[in-house]
This record gives structure tokens, sequence and C-alpha cells, in this order.
């Protein structure tokens, strides 16, 4: 995540509050405001500032990077059992639609799964597309988000009266 902590042991808190002197209100803004990769980069949350900064060889900003891919690599593992197995692996969002190098970290290490991606598709951009080698029975999609068209399409469905 950006800013937050995502998944903590609980003992962390008190941890963090006698360590640090801190309230639980204290610590409730820090995990929240920041933790994820700007606390592991100590620079950004914005992952366009923490790919440059490590291609500048800021090692900070390649863990946060690195740490980032890994723990959705978790999660796609974890999904991929729950439903006993998967169809495809679907990019989106300003973060999976515009970062080929976020995508291949992630893909890398899930070729067990069928997960291949064809580097020259990867850093192609626009539009709706298939990232994986021809023929390949798990696809690998990058599909943009109109996160704000939803949102008004789903107000409209709710609040039909308010249109």
């Amino acid at each position: 995540m950006g800013t937050r902590c995502g998944e903590v042991d609980p003992a962390i808190i008190p941890f963090i509050m006698d360590r640090e002197d801190m309230t639980g209100r204290q610590v409730y803004q820090y995990l929240n405001n920041k933790a994820g990769v700007l606390g592991i980069s100590g620079l950004s949350s914005d992952f366009r500032d923490l790919e440059r900064a490590a291609e500048d060889g800021d090692e900070r900003a390649q863990l946060a990077m690195d740490i980032f891919s890994y723990r959705v690599k978790k999660y796609i593992g974890s999904y991929a059992v729950a439903m006993g197995g998967i169809d495809a692996i679907i990019f989106t969002a300003g973060l999976g639609e515009n970062s080929d190098a976020i995508r291949e970290s992630i893909c890398s290490d899930l070729e067990f799964l069928g997960a291949r991606l064809d580097r020259e598709k990867n850093r192609l951009r626009g539009g709706i597309r298939e990232i994986g080698t021809d023929g390949d029975s798990l696809k690998l999609l990058v599909i943009p988000t109109n996160e704000e068209l939803v949102i008004a399409e789903e107000t409209a469905r709710l609040c039909p009266h308010m249109v």
C-alpha cells in the first residue's frame, strides 16, 4: 500500500507505543499515513517517484518496490489455491496500467502458474491488451479502469431520483 501498513502482527501496536512513546491514536495515524511503500522507501508513496529513484540506485526505493511485488505475488498464490486455479491475472488502475516494471516484477517467478510475460507486449501502452506469451492458458491482461464512470453509474443506480 502507498502509506498504509497492510497486514501486521497485532503485537506491533503496543511495541510501537512503548518504544516510540506514542498514543494509540498516534500509532493509528502512523500505520495509516506513514507506513507502506512510503515508510519503506522514506521517499514517496508514488510509484513513479520510486521507479525513478530505484533507476538512480536508491536501494530503499528498490526495496519498497520489491516488497510490494512480493506481497502481490503472495496474494495471487493464495487466491490461486483458494479458487483451485486461475484463468487470468489482470493489471488495472494507475499502477497496473502504467508500470511495466511492476508488472514484470510481479509476474517473475509465477511461471509455474503459467504466467509467461512477453516483455515487448508488456512495454506497450494504452487500451486493453494481453501481455502474456501467445497460446498460454493463463492470460496476463492490462485493462484500463474508469473509476469515475463506475462511481457515477452506481450512484445513478442507487439514487435514480437524483439523476
